[in-house]
């Protein structure tokens, strides 16, 4: 009886380690222009296929929100994840022809009655879980210069804020096919100048994942293959997504900016990261100034790793 006693505490002992190790979840909250570019949907995908993820909500950003709500909304119904909140910004009527994946953004049942506005939902997030939260900002950026706006010092209560966007140096061909392209306004940057000028100078941690590290991942036709044939719920809309992108922009092969800034919380040697201060001007320039630290840059990524790395997380091999 002894025995049996002593091999029960100590599975008991060995069970109460096994749970004390697992992981704290990252709380997240991703605010996006979903529905323009493939790649916010592939970033989502990730988000949702990751346990390291506490994701706290989606905000849909810039131009048609209230399209961009119903995507996510429809999104998260298909997945069974309604649980999870969707804000939204102010609406603007621009770029509202680039909205390439709007037939799936107004289908379906799931669109909700309302939904919170992103200032205040990612706001009072950050003071609920004061440095705890993670926003990561995969569009331009009038929200984030909104949330900056009205509360400076609730905002720095965010863990940090993870972006795409910018280009800091020369983009050079590693085939040498095409011309080296010099830095310049990226979108998500120049379509709110304001904004991106107000979170470089907001004093929270920053990531970037600019063009210098994220122009070269695409999605080519194999990885497409082992994702869109995996037949799960979660690949079969990125299929579908995939191929309505494809129709409006008569592109085959998309590039995955956006799921880079998750990818690199989540192993961060796909995208090791350099101190710098970054400055941006009045066109949108994102430069590399004299200056104490403000970011943590990603110049360089391994796109065959990248992509090894999502297949496998997507599709849950």
């Amino acid at each position: 009886m002894r025995g049996i006693m002593g091999m029960a505490v100590a599975v008991f002992l060995i069970a109460g380690s096994t749970v004390q190790a697992q992981p704290k979840q990252e709380k997240i909250i991703i605010d996006s222009d979903i529905g323009d570019d493939i790649d916010d949907a592939f970033a989502v995908a990730l988000a949702l296929s990751s346990p390291e993820f506490d994701v706290l909500g989606f905000s849909a950003a810039f131009g048609d929100t209230p399209a961009r709500a119903k995507m996510f909304d429809r999104m998260l119904g298909e997945l069974g994840r309604s649980d999870i909140p969707v804000a939204i910004g102010a609406p603007a009527d621009v770029n509202r022809n680039a909205f390439t994946q709007r037939a799936y953004a107004e289908g379906g049942t799931f669109a909700r009655a309302s939904h919170p506005g992103s200032v205040d939902f990612v706001l009072s997030q950050a003071r609920k879980y004061p440095g705890q939260v993670t926003l990561v900002a995969i569009g331009p950026l009038p929200n984030v210069g909104a949330m900056i706006d009205k509360d400076p010092a609730g905002f720095r209560l965010l863990k940090r804020v993870v972006i795409m966007g910018g280009s800091i140096r020369t983009l050079e061909d590693p085939y040498g096919v095409t011309p080296p392209i010099a830095p310049h306004p990226e979108w998500n940057i120049k379509n709110d100048i304001a904004g991106a000028k107000k979170l470089f100078q907001s004093g929270v941690p920053l990531s970037v994942m600019p063009l210098d590290s994220t122009a070269n991942l695409k999605l080519h036709e194999v990885a497409r293959s082992a994702i869109f044939a995996h037949g799960s719920m979660m690949t079969n809309i990125l299929a579908g997504l995939y191929y309505e992108w494809s129709a409006a922009t008569r592109a085959v092969t998309p590039t995955l900016y956006d799921p880079m800034t998750l990818a690199s919380m989540l192993d961060p040697s796909l995208c090791p990261t350099t101190h710098m201060h970054i400055s941006v001007d009045d066109a949108g320039n994102t430069k590399e100034t004299p200056g104490a630290p403000n970011a943590d840059v990603c110049l360089h990524s391994d796109d065959d790793a990248f992509l090894r790395f999502y297949v496998k997380r997507v599709t849950g091999r």
